[in-house]
């Protein structure tokens, strides 16, 4: 007879003989009294030195090139390459830039690690992610430049170069134009040299180039953004026709328009028909242009959302979102080789866009999408539309109401959200030359803390190392995983306010298990307009039992919150269908994945 049995024997009879009810549960055949749940080796130490690459994305083959400051002493200091809990290669370091060759391997995410063993102790000096991907569409990894005034190369550079360390592989460039219906001003046959933006901001053009310059360097793409309705209220006199426009009543009197103040804004916007194929043609023209005269990847589409019930020029309503894969197709026919990408603002017209020829998807979050639930919602809902074959990134501003005045992000709020985007597979659009409060992109008011800064490249630096088990297909499922601790309640997605929540998904023979701590949260906004939301209370040594009806060969962790991200290899023990271990450490996200026999 097995110790097992001996105990629920026990366990019955003492039961029996103390007058209570007994009931057949996993608890008294595998309980957390009677067994322990086995012990870790200690969590390695973590410094944060600074590392960098030359390039946020690599093409399979090239050599990755290293760089380490913030050490004095390299002797005895190694690096280590990793691909999740796999340890490809160790060497030592001999010098303050290496060059590192990856497997041929397209769409492959790593780890490099620097590492100091001393008295058998090892630290983690610092690490960061390399991503191998021949396109960064796949990946896509989006940030961001609003302002382009006369520059001298060392900001630009320092722009980019920061955007580098976060593996910012796109750029969107907002508001680099002139009017959006004749982005790109000529004079005497050639681009204008400066010019005034809708704001009354000044565009210089060689700050435009200088940046598409630097950021191709870095392995970056450069996006040209632009509405694909929009006219100034003197368009008329380049050439747009009266016939192309939206208008809010059947009779043709009242253009549809989306009014700013003046001043600062020198013109309202007024919508025109997207599938027009005149105005088609007059915007890609324009276009055309642009690309002639500045070295662009591909066109950001923006729209302004549902304009509820608007009417053609002849009194017809009009399907706004119906007319926007027509004008995609459109795009793609004329610069096939452009790549294109158009804002689903608040989902609208998502479905539309999704079967067009976009490279990748893209929301900007507003209400009633005010949770992390529905942050979740929108990132499955476009999985599932294209299939699993597009990713998304979201535009989501954080501390809204705070981004009124000077002041700085709240730490909580902002990592606590990236977890919820990046468990579920998707990527955030925050990081410029600032990070982003408000849909007006060049609002700075609010700043990144010092702390903050370290914490989100460690967040960034987990999404490219993990990103082959965060957003290379997968199914989200659900597990029964239960905490046999006190610290915290652990419940399956949807989130809990004052809970540990669950997000499981199944990659190939992998289990993957997120949990995101929600413990001190009352309120489940992951805007958190006034900067309120408290830090979570850290949990330690977090007992947890699964039920699996697999064999477990190999359980382990990692956090962007614990020693750079990298992974840890966990102690487990498995009796028939329960799985026991213990998760080292959780402050906001971590990630536990069980490998199958």
């Amino acid at each position: 007879m097995s110790l097992s049995h001996v105990l629920l024997i026990a366990s019955i009879l003492a039961c029996f003989l103390s007058g209570s009810s007994c009931k057949k549960s996993n608890k008294l055949t595998f309980s957390n009294e009677i067994v322990e749940v086995p012990d870790n080796d200690p969590v390695p130490q973590y410094d944060q030195i600074e590392l960098s690459t030359d390039k946020a994305i690599y093409k399979p083959g090239e050599q990755v090139n290293i760089s380490i400051a913030g050490i004095d002493n390299i002797q005895g200091v190694k690096v280590r390459y990793k691909h999740q809990n796999e340890i490809l290669s160790e060497e030592n370091i001999n010098a303050l830039q290496w060059g590192w060759q990856p497997p041929d391997v397209d769409f492959t995410g790593y780890l490099v690690e620097v590492i100091n063993t001393d008295n058998n102790e090892t630290t983690i000096c610092g690490t960061i992610g390399v991503d191998v991907s021949s396109s960064w569409t796949k990946f896509p990894r989006y940030g961001f430049l609003s302002k382009f005034p006369a520059l001298q190369a060392t900001s630009v550079n320092e722009v980019i170069d920061n955007l580098n360390r976060f593996h910012i592989n796109g750029l969107q460039f907002y508001d680099w134009h002139y009017k959006h219906h004749q982005p790109l001003p000529f004079v005497g046959g050639q681009p204008a040299e400066e010019w005034k933006d809708i704001i009354n901001r000044d565009i210089h053009l060689s700050t435009v180039q200088n940046y598409i310059t630097v950021a191709h360097n870095r392995g970056m793409k450069a996006m040209f953004y632009n509405l694909l309705y929009g006219a100034w209220g003197d368009a008329a006199d380049d050439g747009v026709n009266d016939d192309w426009y939206i208008f809010k009543d059947v009779n043709g009197l009242n253009k549809d328009s989306h009014e700013l103040p003046k001043p600062p804004f020198v013109s309202d916007i007024f919508l025109t028909n997207p599938a027009n194929e005149e105005w088609q043609s007059y915007l890609l023209n324009e276009h055309d242009k642009v690309y002639n005269s500045l070295d662009f990847d591909g066109f950001h589409i923006d729209q302004l959302g549902d304009r509820g019930s608007r009417y053609l020029a002849d009194g017809k309503g009009i399907n706004l979102s119906a007319t926007y894969a027509p004008f995609i197709e459109a795009c793609k026919n004329r610069q096939p080789d452009k790549y294109l990408v158009m804002n689903a603002v608040n989902q609208y017209g998502q479905s539309n866009i999704t079967f067009s020829p976009v490279d990748f998807l893209y929301t900007e979050v507003w209400s009633p999408n005010d949770t992390y639930n529905d942050l979740s919602n929108i990132i499955k809902n476009n999985y599932e539309f294209s299939q699993g074959k597009k990713n998304t990134v979201l535009a989501a501003y954080m501390n809204y109401d705070l981004a009124d005045d000077k002041g700085f992000f709240h730490q909580p709020s902002v990592l606590t959200t990236n977890a919820v985007i990046f468990a579920f597979g998707g990527a955030h659009l925050e990081l410029g030359e600032h990070m982003l409060g408000k849909e007006y992109f060049p609002n700075n008011n609010l700043e990144v803390t010092e702390e903050l800064n370290k914490r989100l490249i460690d967040y960034y630096d987990f999404l490219v190392a993990y990103q082959n088990l965060l957003r290379d297909k997968g199914q989200f499922n659900t597990v029964k995983l239960e905490s046999l601790s006190n610290q915290s309640n652990v419940l399956n997605w949807p989130a809990s306010a004052g809970s540990i929540a669950c997000i499981a998904k199944l990659v190939e023979d992998r289990q993957v298990i997120h949990l995101i701590n929600f413990n001190e949260l009352a309120q489940l906004d992951w805007r958190d307009n006034n900067g309120e939301h408290k830090t979570p209370r850290i949990i330690e040594d977090l007992k947890l039992e699964l039920s699996s009806g697999k064999t477990v060969k190999s359980v382990w962790c990692a956090s962007p919150d614990v020693a750079g991200g990298t992974s840890i290899q966990l102690n487990h023990i498995q009796e028939e269908h329960t799985v026991r271990f213990k998760l080292p450490k959780l402050e906001y996200w971590s990630m536990i994945v069980l490998e199958f026999n």
